[in-house]
């Protein structure tokens, strides 16, 4: 049985981590964190005491972490000072703060993902094999999501752009980045040639796929003393 911290256990994704891991015989959660500002955080949360101090953490075996990128680092360097491995499925981070992500994992294994989705990680794939074949086409990128998500354009669609531009080598410099309700995620990338266009997409209905990944990510992380993994390579896609 691992023992499991989450951070951010009062947000959206904490609260449906905790409660899912809750559920897997495979985990015992020891540590919840929340941010010393935010109010409305309860004494307790599925029988688990809620922490304000992020070295909380201390005796666990893995954290999962959707935050924000300031927090997330400081919960990183608490990862490394008590040796607890790491799922960060926070986005936003700066080239900074990636390399010290990159740093970190020399010492403890993370794993790292603009996106926990299995559906996401496939579209990642077929884009790949899109690109390779169509060549010369130009290629566009929506993502929508909810008004309460703070970077833009999202990590996913950066993502996307990155498989399209290290199979091309030419920048996607058309990505629009849409605010609306309590959309989940969407997103749309599009092939646009002299004889047709192509469009691939995965529209997320549930916020459980998220979560599902991160504890399958969890899991994978079991055996890794250190080193930085991707969804991709948890799921065996390469």
């Amino acid at each position: 049985m691992m023992k499991l911290a989450i951070t951010g256990c009062q947000g959206r994704m904490g609260q449906r981590i905790a409660l899912l891991a809750s559920r897997d015989k495979s985990f015992k959660i020891t540590a919840l964190i929340e941010s010393p500002d935010r109010a409305d955080v309860p004494a307790q949360l599925l029988g688990v005491k809620v922490s304000r101090d992020i070295n909380a953490i201390k005796g666990a075996d893995v954290l999962i972490d959707f935050t924000l990128p300031g927090p997330s680092i400081e919960a990183l360097k608490a990862c490394l000072k008590h040796n607890v491995r790491a799922v960060i499925g926070t986005t936003g981070f700066s080239e900074e703060q990636r390399s010290l992500i990159t740093k970190a994992s020399r010492k403890i294994a993370i794993v790292q993902s603009t996106n926990m989705s299995v559906g996401v990680n496939l579209v990642f794939g077929l884009l790949k094999q899109m690109a390779t074949v169509l060549k010369g086409y130009d290629v566009g990128i929506t993502e929508t999501h909810h008004v309460h998500k703070k970077d833009a354009p999202s990590g996913t669609a950066k993502t996307m752009a990155e498989v399209v531009e290290g199979v091309t080598g030419k920048k996607i410099t058309d990505i629009e980045s849409l605010r609306e309700g309590e959309v989940v995620g969407y997103h749309k990338v599009v092939f646009e040639g002299p004889v047709d266009t192509i469009e691939i997409s995965h529209n997320a209905k549930d916020r459980d796929m998220f979560v599902a990944g991160a504890l399958v990510a969890a899991k994978f992380l079991k055996k890794k003393d250190k080193g930085l993994f991707n969804m991709q390579q948890v799921l065996g896609l390469i």
